[in-house]
């Protein structure tokens, strides 16, 4: 996309009084979001993610679905109808090797949805792979929830992480099937959300939301192995039950780690120093409910569910320091991706 038409898109729940999609400009200079149109095709697009010039969505339902656009102005344009995931409450996909993948929180399952050579969906019946277990959090715990599904900086591997068994999975995805490799169990109680990938490929960071802590992990690509190494809390003083983290995201040059975390309301800036974290700082997000966090170039965007809004920071380069830059109104957002 031309550096001059750069577009933020915006997820948001529609049960909640979300508009569904919207669409911002993204200043080149600034990172500041001026919003343009808003559609709603599919209900509560929760969660977005952009691939080959396609936007794709989850549709946070309990019949559960993703969605297919096309971007070829400034309102997404459904490319054809949403297609089945075989799981309940999708709440995170991704593209990979000509698959959709989503992670499906209320049935414990992920799958693995076809696409055409254009980046449409394939009205088939995908590929499911359904998590086992539970924790010892009664209220969060007593099935498989899976939280994320990406694949691994190498591509060889599908990785998912699952809150509701304190586990991550590893998978390879076999002719449209996926079949399960291996499971890093994590601290019981712990209920890992969403991982980020250190940009070296050899490490991965566990966003744990039931305990405000990240789990460094050594990641071994050729066996397709994560080995927990150590945990490192995300905020200094916070009661156990206000705090929910949320998102993660590592710098491109390796050297912070951004946490989000619900009920503090606050971004959380983490020192990489050697196989570990240091907590350096905590600052508002800004909103309320900061639901999820995104890097593009040199800001981080926060999509703050419960006051309605995006708002974007600058980062010092020095420091890792988030300073607020801005925000745009956005009813119910819940993520937001950058082009």
């Amino acid at each position: 996309m031309d550096g001059d038409r750069r577009r933020a898109y915006i997820g948001s729940f529609t049960a909640a009084g979300g508009r569904g999609i919207l669409t911002a400009a993204v200043d080149p200079d600034t990172g500041a979001l001026t919003l343009l149109s808003a559609v709603d095709s599919v209900p509560d697009p929760s969660y977005l993610a952009l691939h080959g010039g396609m936007l794709y969505a989850v549709s946070e339902t309990a019949d559960g679905a993703v969605a297919a656009y096309r971007l070829d102005g400034d309102a997404p344009e459904l490319a054809g109808p949403p297609a089945a995931v075989g799981g309940s409450g999708p709440t995170h996909l991704s593209v990979h090797a000509g698959h959709l993948l989503t992670a499906n929180y209320g049935s414990g399952s992920v799958s693995a949805v076809p696409l055409r050579g254009d980046g449409t969906l394939v009205a088939a019946v995908p590929a499911v792979f359904r998590h086992e277990g539970a924790g010892p959090v009664p209220q969060r715990q007593q099935g498989p929830h899976a939280h994320q599904v990406q694949a691994d900086p190498s591509g060889r591997w599908v990785v998912s992480v699952d809150l509701g068994t304190d586990s991550v999975r590893v998978c390879v995805l076999d002719g449209g099937a996926l079949r399960p490799h291996h499971e890093t169990p994590l601290r019981p109680g712990s209920g890992p959300r969403h991982l980020a990938f250190h940009p070296a490929g050899d490490r991965a960071y566990v966003l744990n939301e039931l305990a405000p802590t990240v789990t460094v992990c050594r990641w071994d690509a050729e066996n397709g192995v994560l080995q927990p190494v150590a945990e490192t809390p995300v905020l200094s003083d916070a009661p156990l039950a206000d705090a929910y983290p949320s998102g993660i995201v590592a710098s491109p040059d390796g050297r912070f780690v951004w946490t989000a975390t619900r009920g503090q309301d606050v971004l959380s800036v983490l020192a990489v120093e050697g196989e570990g974290l240091r907590l350096v700082a905590t600052v508002p997000c800004s909103g309320v409910w900061p639901r999820a966090l995104t890097w593009s170039r040199h800001c981080l965007y926060v999509a703050n569910e419960r006051s309605g809004d995006v708002t974007w920071f600058a980062v010092n380069p020095e420091t890792g320091v988030p300073r607020r830059g801005g925000s745009v109104p956005a009813p119910a957002a819940s993520c937001v991706v950058l082009g």
